[in-house]
Order: structure tokens, then sequence, then C-alpha cells
């Protein structure tokens, strides 16, 4: 007897129509919501996160459990590990050169107790050791910046790194092109990492701009909808550019005309960056390594070492991101803040500090430390303005000094201790910066490095406009309803 296929199709839809499909739908929310929950339960740090993660799979049919599975699911810990060939769970205290932590060669430096508090918490955090022998050039704007950066590519030899969070099209970044599609064309080696969202500021993509100058460019998470990759909160923010091994920049720098200050009308961007040469330019290119493997899945292989230059600043590279280096950097700040026995001084663009941080504020300021937070007097986001003032009075009762600085905007992230401890880099003090991008900063140590941040900090702190607790508290309630809406959003800015 031959097969109906006609009459089965039949009796399948029949059969289908007849099924209780509210049942079905239910049942399957019941399932997927109840397994996204256990899953933000186990996985997510924070309990808010997690609350909200399970709130949102449990009361949202299906609609909920979609979400969590595209936003809420931290997929770039499994994707790292999978291509560093490493166990699902690890974990790492201290570097890999051994068990103390500390690089030969630097048992001088841990003679002085003045640095040594410093570098044995950064030595128990991070993976890296602290290095000696290297220069570091403090850089002021672009001005200052982009032509030595320029100069560098001009003059390489071997290979070229850049990654960038902002890489804009305008006079500057086409510059940039330029210098990097003449290196590509002599024989050197070029690598470029674009972030795929920060590429979007501006049009057109440079990505296009490098690819069709022959410039070897990978695109850092780019969102997608086919097949579905939306990574819109996990950003690369990192500054790097490194020549032959030798030279290195990083800081809060992007690629743009906006970092060329106008002295006379006040417009622009302010912002530092760092040209720094000697051992810890390696650090730089392994750490470019790492990402240019995770975007791209190609291997670099780098054999030159960096020569010791004459200066003596101790430096070190700390990674953070949502992977294996998750909160390294604010660990290392806490640790730094609670060995402070003079002085403090914290420059940032945004401040939404996290619960632990406002705490080691305090304390630190309840010890008799000089805290002084320097923050804009206005930034390109208000709303982050908003939202900073209203926990800005936590501080201040606890005799936190808290600084506004005139026009331009800065950009500028800067963070001393004691004189005698700096990290400079691209980490912002806001939980996006934190706990979701990829960042960069530098340790530094070394009286001749730290003498012009010293000033620079001062000269400052000098022309800017000091907060009170009164003109906090004198806010009218709209401002303050105003401000503390924005305060409720404070993990998502």
């Amino acid at each position: 007897m031959a097969f109906d296929f006609h009459a089965f199709a039949d009796s399948l839809w029949t059969a289908a129509r007849a099924l209780p499909w509210h049942w079905i739908a239910g049942g399957a929310h019941l399932a997927l919501g109840t397994l996204g929950a256990a899953h933000a339960m186990l996985y997510k740090r924070d309990p808010r996160a997690a609350l909200g993660w399970v709130s949102v799979c449990l009361f949202f049919p299906l609609a909920g459990a979609l979400l969590y599975y595209m936003f809420g699911i931290n997929r770039i810990q499994t994707q790292a590990r999978r291509l560093s060939k490493l166990p699902l769970f690890r974990l790492k205290v201290g570097y890999e050169g051994g068990a103390a932590g500390i690089a030969p060669g630097l048992a001088a430096a841990h003679r002085d107790p003045r640095r040594a508090v410093f570098e044995r918490v950064s030595d128990r955090v991070t993976s890296r050791p602290l290095t000696a022998g290297n220069s570091v050039e403090m850089l002021c704007n672009g001005a200052q910046a982009y032509p030595l950066m320029l100069d560098a590519i001009h003059s390489a030899g071997t290979h070229v790194l850049l990654v960038t969070y902002l890489f804009e099209a305008d006079e500057v970044g086409e510059a940039f092109i330029e210098a990097l599609a003449g290196a590509q064309r002599r024989g050197v080696k070029v690598r470029v990492i674009v972030d795929g969202v920060g590429e979007l500021y501006s049009w057109p993509r440079m990505s296009r701009r490098l690819r069709r100058a022959g410039v070897r460019v990978a695109r850092f998470l780019p969102p997608r909808l086919f097949p579905p990759a939306i990574y819109m909160n996990l950003r690369n923010h990192r500054k790097i550019l490194v020549v032959d091994g030798e030279t290195g920049f990083t800081g809060g720098m992007n690629i743009g005309a906006r970092h060329l200050v106008e002295a006379a009308t006040g417009g622009g961007t302010a912002d530092l960056h760092f040209r720094v040469r000697g051992p810890v330019v390696s650090q730089l290119e392994a750490i470019f390594a790492d990402d240019w493997r995770f975007a791209s899945g190609e291997n670099l292989m780098f054999g030159r070492i960096p020569r010791v230059q004459a200066e003596n600043s101790y430096c070190r590279c700390i990674s953070d991101g949502p992977n294996d280096d998750m909160d390294r950097i604010s660990l290392v700040m806490m640790g730094a803040i609670s060995a402070a026995q003079r002085s403090i001084t914290l420059i940032t663009p945004y401040f939404l500090p996290s619960r632990e941080l406002i705490a080691s504020l305090q304390s630190a300021a309840l010890r008799g430390v000089d805290v002084a937070v320097i923050l804009p007097l206005r930034s390109n986001l208000r709303f982050v303005d908003w939202a900073t003032r209203k926990l800005l009075w936590e501080l201040l009762q606890y005799g936190v000094k808290v600084v506004y600085q005139p026009p331009p905007f800065a950009h500028t992230k800067l963070f001393i201790v004691d004189d005698v401890y700096a990290q400079v880099g691209s980490a912002n003090l806001d939980p996006r910066s934190l706990r979701l991008n990829f960042e960069l900063n530098l340790e530094v140590m070394g009286q001749a490095a730290l003498a012009r941040m010293v000033d620079y900090a001062g000269d400052i702190r000098c022309v800017s406009t000091p907060v009170t607790l009164q003109e906090v508290e004198a806010r009218s309630l709209p401002v303050r309803l105003r401000d503390a809406a924005c305060w409720l959003f404070m993990p998502y800015l």
C-alpha cells in the first residue's frame, strides 16, 4: 500500500490545531524563563543585576528569556578562553613570571617603602610584572600627541600596531590613514583594530577607508543582525600605538580633530596621552596581540626586545575587561587608595563610582588624607553630570574635596597617590568603563615621570572651582528629581 503523504500531513495539521497552544506557550515560557533566571543567579556578580534579569526572564513571557539571551549573557569570557585554550574557570593571582609577582632586577625598588605597598597590591592582582628602565613623556592634547604619533609611524621599520575606540573621518583621521598606508607600502607590518560601535560615530566608516588603503584592519565586536551578534555594551575602549616594539603611545586620547583644543575659543576636548619607551612596550604589544587574536583569529609574534632607556621609571600595564581581566583596575585603584598617606588626586571626565570606591575615598579622607576629585564643569554627557551630582554629597560630607575645572571639556584620566604612584590610561570611573569595556591603564612610579603629572594636576586644581556641600544641598526639588532619575540608570550610563 502506497504511503499517502498528503493524508499524513493533513492529519498532523488537524492534530496540531487541536493542541492547546496557550499551554504550550506557557510551558515554553516556564522552561525558558526558569533556565534564564537560573543562569542569571549563578553567573551574575551583582545581585541587583541578577534580580533585574530574573524579573525580566520570569515576568516577560518568552521575550524576557530572549532579551537575556541576547544582552545578558557574557559570551566574551567563553570566546576568550576558547581562543586561548584556557579552562572554563581559572583563578589567576599574581603574574605568571613568579610566585611573588616581582620582575627580576627590581629588588632595589622594593627597598623603597614609599612604593613597596603599591607594587605589592598590583603584583597580586595583575598578570604582568613591574618593569624598570622606562621613560614616560606626558603629552597634552592632540597638538602635542598627534605629530609625535605620526612621526613614529612614518619612521616605522618593522611593525605598527594601533587600536582606538574613535577613529574619526576628519583631517586628523586622514593623516593617520595616509601614514599607515605609507608604512604598509614600505613593507611594514601594519595592524589596526577599530571598535565596531566606536567607528559608527563617524562617517564614512574608517575600517572601509583603511581596507581601501591596503591596511589590515579588524573590527572589534561589530554589531550585526545575521547571524545575530549584538554587543552594544561590550566595547574596546583601549588606546594603543606601538611602533617597532620600541616606542609606545597610550592614554585617553582618540584619533580625531576634537582633541585639537582651540586656545582662543576654549573649544575642543582636552586630554592627556603618553609616549613610553622601554620594557613596558612589550606589554602593550602583548595586549594588542590578545585583542587582535580575539577580533581576527590571527596570532601575532614579535621577537624584538625594547631597549632599556636612561630614565628609570617603573611601569606596568593593567588590562581590564569583561573577560579574565574583570575588575583589575578598580581593585588596584582601591588598594592604592587604602595605602595613601598624604594625598590622592583623581581626575576623570565621568564620575559614577561604585559603592566600594566611594567608601575607599571616604575612608582615606577620614584618615586625614587630602583627597581631591577633579571633574569637568560640563562634560559632553549632561545626563552623566546630573547623575554624578546625586552622589557628591556622600563624598563632601566626609571631607573629600570636589572641584570643577573650567572649559574646554577635559577627557583626562589621571590618578596620583602621595606623588609617588600614578595610573594613566583609558578607564573612566563609571560602571560601563570598569565593568563592560575593555580598558587599559598604565601604572607609573618614578620621580621624573610623576613630576610633570603632579604639576599638571596642581595647576588644574588652582584654576578649578570648589563644590560645597551647601551648594549640592541647595538644589531645587525639580533639579534633585532630575538628577535622581539619571542616577537610577547609573549602571547603564
